[in-house]
C-alpha cells in the first residue's frame, strides 16, 4: 500500500499551491467589453477586464496607493479608475492620474506602475499565469480542434486545498457509488478494468495520459450522446488540468477541468465542455444539467472526505486505483524540487498498464 517514499511525497507536497503556471480563470463569455471582474487565484487578487477592443488583461487588484480593490471602481474601456483617490491606471498596469498631487510632488504617475499578469483567452477560456515575470510561460492547455465548436461551462467552489479536489476529481474507482445511476451506472456494472498509461510531458507541463482505448461497457452516457462505441482518451497535466476526448470516428465530445486554488483552503473547479453532435445548441440545457449533477456530486463526495479527515485518521493509497494520485504528488514533488535547483522539469513516470474495478 504507502511506501515511506509515497508518504514522504504527500506530506512535503500537501496543500502546496504551485505556481508558475496557467490557471483557469473565467469563461470568455463572462467578461463583456468595458468591464472588469474580480477572482482569486492563489491568494492574489486578480482584476480581469476586457477593454473597448475585445482584448482581455489582467492586472493585481489592489491600488498601489491604499490597497483598495480596483475592481470595485470604474472603467472605461481603457483605463481603470481607483474608487478611493481616482488614480488612475491602463491596461498593462501604467499610472496615468494621481489627482491629489501637484506637479512639484512624488511619486508623479510615471513613478507607479500596478502589477500586470500574463492572460491568454484561448477556445473560449481565459487563463492566467501565476507566476515569476522572469519564466517563459508553457502552452495554455487547449482540448484537440473540436473544442473550436461549440462550448459549454460550469463551476463549483470545493471547500478544500488544491490537493483533494484534483485527487477526488481523477479517482477512477468511484463512479458506481458517487454517479450511480440507472440510466448509466449502476452497482451491479462493477467490472475488471484494464487500461495502459503513458507519461506526458508537453513543454514542462508534466503528466499522464490514459492511452486512447473503447469506452467501457459502464459508459453509457458516452453512448447515448455519441452513438455507437466511442473510443476515450484522457491526459492529465500539472498544475490541475484533465482534457478528456471521446469520438467515434463522426462525433467527438472533448470535456476540460480545471482546478484553480482560491486560497489554501479553497478551490474552484471549472468544466468545459464541446462537441459536435447535431443540434449543439439545443443540447446544451440537458448537456448543463447531467454535468451540474456530476459536479455536484463530486463535490459533496470530496466534502465527505473532508469532513472525515478533520478527525486526522490514517489513510492509505492502494493499488492500482490509486496509482493516479500516487502520481500527482509524485509529479508536485518533482515541480517543487526542479524550482528549487533551477532546472527543467523531467517526468518521472513510466508506461504502465493499471488495473481496478469499477
Amino acid at each position: 500500500m504507502n511506501s515511506e517514499a509515497d508518504i514522504a511525497e504527500r506530506l512535503s507536497t500537501d496543500g502546496v499551491m504551485l505556481r508558475n503556471a496557467w490557471y483557469y480563470a473565467l469563461p470568455g463569455n463572462a467578461l463583456r467589453r468595458r468591464t472588469t471582474a474580480h477572482v482569486t487565484m492563489l491568494g492574489e487578487p486578480v482584476l480581469l477586464g476586457r477593454d473597448s477592443e475585445g482584448r482581455v488583461f489582467a492586472l493585481l487588484d489592489t491600488c498601489p496607493h491604499r490597497g483598495t480593490l480596483l475592481s470595485r471602481g470604474t472603467f472605461d474601456g481603457k483605463e481603470v479608475e481607483c474608487p478611493y483617490h481616482g488614480w488612475r491606471f491602463t491596461t498593462d498596469g501604467r499610472c496615468t492620474a494621481i489627482p491629489s498631487q501637484t506637479s512639484s510632488q512624488r511619486p508623479q504617475p510615471s513613478d507607479i506602475h500596478a502589477q500586470s499578469y500574463r492572460v491568454s483567452e484561448t477556445q473560449g477560456n481565459i487563463w492566467v499565469f501565476i507566476g515569476d515575470a522572469s519564466v517563459t510561460p508553457p502552452p495554455v492547455p487547449v482540448v484537440p480542434a473540436i473544442g473550436e465548436r461549440f462550448g459549454l461551462h460550469l463551476s463549483a467552489i470545493f471547500d478544500c486545498n488544491i490537493d483533494l479536489a484534483v485527487s477526488g476529481l481523477m479517482d477512477p474507482a468511484h463512479g458506481a457509488f458517487v454517479h450511480r445511476s440507472a440510466l448509466w451506472r449502476t452497482k451491479k456494472s462493477i467490472h475488471e478494468k484494464h487500461k495502459a498509461f503513458s507519461p506526458v510531458n508537453l513543454n514542462g507541463n508534466l503528466g499522464w495520459r490514459m492511452d486512447r482505448h473503447r469506452a467501457s461497457s459502464n459508459s453509457r452516457a458516452y453512448r447515448l450522446f455519441l452513438g455507437g462505441a466511442p473510443e476515450t482518451e484522457i491526459t492529465y497535466t500539472l498544475p490541475s488540468v484533465r482534457i478528456e476526448h471521446a469520438t467515434t470516428g463522426r462525433y467527438e465530445y472533448c470535456g476540460l477541468t480545471a482546478c484553480t486554488p482560491i486560497n489554501a483552503t479553497r478551490t474552484m473547479v471549472h468544466h468545459v465542455m464541446y462537441w459536435n453532435v447535431p443540434g449543439g445548441a439545443l443540447l446544451k440545457p440537458l448537456g448543463y444539467m447531467v454535468a451540474r449533477r456530476f459536479l455536484e456530486q463530486d463535490r459533496l463526495a470530496v466534502m465527505d472526505m473532508v469532513d472525515g479527515q478533520k478527525f486526522n485518521p490514517s489513510t492509505m493509497l492502494i493499488r492500482d486505483a490509486d496509482m493516479q494520485t500516487r502520481w500527482y504528488f509524485r509529479l508536485k514533488k518533482e515541480w517543487l524540487a526542479a524550482e528549487a535547483e533551477g532546472r527543467a522539469r523531467a517526468n518521472p513516470l513510466e508506461s504502465m498498464t493499471l488495473t481496478w474495478r469499477s
